[in-house]
């Protein structure tokens, strides 16, 4: 079966495939680029996006501004002509500036999860900024549409379901995570398309809604388009190619991975999420790790309480010190085998779809 194209709004992707974005520094302008030559939709992750500037311990907000900046200037000389877009979380203290830094650049996309961004669509008014919320129930699906709706007039572009096996932060409990017990992503995409119908009737516009979470092959997305979504969201595949912006240990650390190195770990604010075990998973499990340096990055996140500093362990892997931080993946990690060009991972799922029955 051939691959349809992903229309949002005014922007329409060759290839329905969105690379999910990765932080910290997985997915930048290398790999955003890279992909959005390719036909796809490239994602920018906003989060510490400024920690290679030499003022990001001091200065961290400007660091993070001027980093964003930088990356979306960068994407935009590499893939002159391809969508690109940016995830800002919405937990992030910085939330705010990021998105208006983002939107000053003329940024294609905002994706927004770890939480509603209930205000979202104030910040893209008079421009042509698309945006799309991360949701993982048909219940959130309707609450943010109606919020958005009602407040300010505005039908969400897009949005993405993101289930139960998706890496980093996940909107699922940790007792429905470990207990097996979370909804599959297949029910919940349906679920959302049937919450957000009564929606593109009354407003007469179509809201594509795109799967997310455990994708891994051409085969699996043409099972979700066959469900009812316009696309997919994949991240997990995207690391092991050479555009991928993380350091050579970090990708490794996703081939050396066996099926059982991948397990459930707790964030600084509590949310659940899937990571590679490492030395660092390990010891975070048992002792609290001293915070030297607070960012301040997350707003639910207390550090006189919180068990390690999330940012410094996410900027350790992705620079190579892999036994020194969390390396957040998807659960299909352990598939991966070889490094590969994001050209040849892309003609390759294509490839894949159009054999799929």
């Amino acid at each position: 079966m051939s691959l349809p194209s992903l229309k949002i709004g005014d922007l329409i992707a060759k290839v329905p495939i969105i690379q999910g974005g990765m932080a910290v520094g997985v997915s930048l302008s290398s790999l955003a680029a890279a992909v959005a030559n390719e036909g796809g939709i490239g994602v920018i992750s906003g989060v510490q996006v400024g920690f290679r500037e030499p003022d990001f311990r001091t200065n961290n907000m400007m660091a993070n501004i001027r980093g964003l900046q930088k990356e979306i200037k960068k994407a935009r000389e590499l893939s002159p002509k391809g969508i690109i877009g940016v995830n800002i979380m919405t937990a992030a203290s910085q939330y705010k500036e990021l998105i208006e830094t983002a939107v000053k650049e003329k940024i294609d996309i905002i994706i927004a999860g770890a939480g509603l961004p209930k205000d979202l669509p104030k910040y893209v008014k008079d421009s042509d900024t698309k945006i799309i919320p991360i949701v993982s129930s048909g219940k959130a699906a309707k609450i943010i549409t109606k919020l958005w709706t009602r407040n300010y007039g505005y039908v969400p572009d897009a949005i993405i379901v993101e289930g139960a096996e998706a890496g980093g932060h996940l909107g699922f409990s940790a007792e429905e995570l470990h207990g097996n017990s979370a909804p599959r992503l297949i029910d919940i995409l349906k679920e959302v398309i049937k919450e957000i119908n009564p929606f593109e009737v009354q407003y007469d516009k179509k809201i594509p809604v795109i799967a997310a979470g455990g994708i891994f092959n051409g085969k699996d997305i043409i099972e979700y388009i066959k469900n009812g979504a316009a696309g997919v969201q994949m991240s997990t595949r995207f690391v092991a190619t050479h555009e991928c912006d993380a350091s050579i240990e970090f990708k490794e650390a996703y081939l050396n991975a066996k099926e059982e190195d991948i397990e459930l770990v707790v964030s600084p604010v509590g949310m659940p999420g899937r990571a590679i075990r490492t030395k660092f998973t390990d010891a975070m499990k048992k002792n609290k790790m001293p915070i030297t340096k607070c960012y301040k990055c997350l707003t639910p996140c207390e550090p006189k309480i919180a068990p390690y500093c999330i940012s410094d362990a996410l900027i350790n892997s992705v620079k190579g010190k892999i036994e020194e931080g969390l390396v957040f993946c998807g659960s299909s990690a352990f598939k991966l085998s070889e490094i590969v060009s994001v050209k040849q991972l892309m003609q390759s799922i294509i490839k894949e779809a159009e054999n799929a029955n």
